[in-house]
This record gives structure tokens, C-alpha cells and sequence, in this order.
């Protein structure tokens, strides 16, 4: 079974060169949206979406999609607390299954568990006001499922980088090791 931090590189590893990643936090009534820099370092929130009907909703996605020259789509996947899946979920999965035809890019699930609360306490924390709130929440939280996606593949990188280091110095030492193991007289 392929493992999620697999799964996380493969796809990403598969994107063409600076093609930016979209960050979709699927809600019943918005759709929030966020966009990463072409070096997908950075995720910053860039609209939401009031939803009216599948078609316009997907097509004002794709428009973005197209715009930003986006090679792959983040999706915020509402796992239950338990980490199961529940209807939420599965009308996220039928949403997607439904837009790949119109919009055929990649598309990676990422868990979206807390997002929403994270960024609605960092937006309170900074005293916004309740409407500014509510214009703001859903991008914002597109980005954090977006960010948290990034984060975790530079750290896979860096994980693998000092692997390699640890793995080349061992090397190194073991050719420095006169014959015979020993130290020397």
C-alpha cells in the first residue's frame, strides 16, 4: 500500500516545472481557493467562490486554473475526527469525480481536519470583524490545506537530503579506514 508521504511526492515530483498547485477547500455554499508560487513554497489565498450550480462553479475553477497555469489541485479532504471518512468526504470524492472530465489536472487529497477552526482563531486573534471573517475563511483555509501540503514536502526533502549527507559521510569515513580496521602505530 502506497503510504501518504509516497503518494504526497509522486505527485508533485510528476508536476511539470514551475507549474503552480491549487489549494480547493470544498464547502456546501463557497468553494475557497488559494494558489502557490511557481517554486511551490508558498500557498496565498486567492478567492472564494460563492457556489450556484456544478458547471459555473467548476468552470470559474478552471478559468483560474488556466489563468495561473496550475498543474495540479490540493483538495481538502473533511475526514472525521477518527480519521474516517464520512459524507462530507464522499461528496468531496463526487464533486471530483465529476469535474475530472472538465478539468483534467491532477488532484491529491489532503486532510482538511481543523482547518476552518485554525484559521477562523487566527482571524479572531487579529480582531477582524465578523464579515471580514466571513469573506476571508474559506480562501484562507484553502491556503492552510494548500501550505500544509508544501510543508510536508519540503520536509520528506529535507529528510531524504540528510539521509543522503548522513549516507555519504558514512562512506567517506569507511574509505579513510586504513587497511586492517585498526589505528595505526
Amino acid at each position: 500500500m502506497i503510504s501518504k508521504d509516497d503518494e504526497l511526492v509522486a505527485f508533485i515530483d510528476g508536476l511539470p516545472p514551475r507549474a503552480r498547485l491549487m489549494g480547493l477547500d470544498l464547502g456546501t455554499k463557497t468553494i475557497g481557493l488559494a494558489l502557490s508560487d511557481v517554486e511551490r513554497r508558498i500557498a496565498t489565498p486567492l478567492e472564494t467562490i460563492k457556489r450556484v450550480k456544478f458547471t459555473p462553479d467548476v468552470g470559474r475553477i478552471k478559468d483560474l486554473a488556466d489563468r495561473y497555469e496550475v498543474g495540479g489541485l490540493v483538495f481538502g479532504l473533511p475526514l472525521n475526527m477518527d480519521g474516517t471518512e464520512g459524507p462530507r468526504s464522499q461528496a468531496t470524492r463526487a464533486f471530483i469525480r465529476n469535474m475530472k472530465p472538465l478539468l483534467p489536472l491532477p488532484v491529491l487529497f489532503w486532510d482538511e481536519r481543523m482547518s476552518t477552526m485554525v484559521v477562523t482563531r487566527t482571524l479572531l486573534d487579529a480582531d477582524a470583524s465578523r464579515a471580514k471573517r466571513a469573506d476571508a475563511v474559506d480562501k484562507m483555509a484553502a491556503a492552510y490545506i494548500l501550505q500544509g501540503a508544501l510543508d510536508r514536502y519540503e520536509r520528506i526533502a529535507a529528510d531524504a537530503a540528510d539521509a543522503e549527507d548522513e549516507a555519504a559521510a558514512r562512506a567517506g569515513l569507511d574509505m579513510e579506514t586504513p587497511p586492517g580496521g585498526g589505528a595505526m602505530d
